[in-house]
């Protein structure tokens, strides 16, 4: 969502984003502008990559988003229990820098505004600690981390980050997002982690989380507790 009354120049947008932020948006434009992020969905005839919110592909990993139609006029996520989903798309990250959209979801619906989507996805924990999350998003959008809400970004808004963290154990972990596009025309929706020991946001892709080739997704490694004290 973006009116016209409010809207600027990309660069001076970046250019208003500090710190840690920063570097989540540099690395997102960048890839948008120069070789594109890594996750691939479609490419017109002039050859340059499109990058959305997902594909229709089927994948057995990743993040797996659910697409519903919204009320005109909504201003927050809906109340997805209530409602039934028109589609379902599929992507290993969820890196859509700030964009026009107006072809909607080949294969699922042209509709490219007033929509939510609602993505769950599994990942696994090496390193235990405290990992710290940005989300960036136009509109509102919300990530969950085992069912506890860690960052708020809702609302219509233009493009925004929020952060949050949240200390995790060795073993799987379930991981939501959760976003709505309100009107027309542009949208965002970038996820970045900083895991423990590293000072700066990366995006975050589910193929770098995945279980060692001993372990399963359905294993949980406990973290030590301390001895009681005789």
């Amino acid at each position: 969502m973006m009116s016209a009354a409010r809207r600027q120049p990309f660069g001076a947008r970046i250019a208003s984003v500090k710190g840690p932020a920063l570097l989540l948006f540099a690395l997102a434009t960048l890839a948008a502008q120069q070789e594109g992020p890594p996750y691939k969905f479609n490419a017109p005839a002039s050859g340059a990559p499109l990058y959305k919110f997902g594909t229709t592909v089927v994948a057995t990993s990743g993040f797996r988003g659910e697409i519903y139609f919204i009320e005109p006029g909504t201003d927050r996520l809906p109340d997805f229990s209530k409602l039934k989903p028109v589609g379902t798309i599929y992507a290993p990250c969820l890196i859509v820098p700030l964009q026009s959209f107006d072809e909607g979801f080949p294969g699922v619906t042209n509709r490219f505004e007033w929509f939510a989507i609602d993505y769950h996805a599994r990942f696994w924990v090496s390193r235990p600690g405290r990992y710290y999350w940005a989300l960036v998003s136009d509109d509102g959008s919300r990530l969950y981390i085992d069912d506890k809400l860690i960052v708020d970004n809702n609302g219509l808004h233009t493009i925004l980050q929020k952060e949050g963290n949240v200390r995790l154990k060795v073993g799987v972990h379930q991981i939501r997002v959760s976003y709505f596009q309100g009107p027309r025309y542009h949208v965002a929706l970038l996820l970045g982690v900083s895991p423990p020991k590293e000072n700066h946001f990366r995006p975050f892709d589910t193929d770098e989380f995945k279980p060692p080739s001993d372990a399963q997704w359905t294993d949980s490694v406990e973290e030590p507790q301390p001895k009681k004290r005789k």
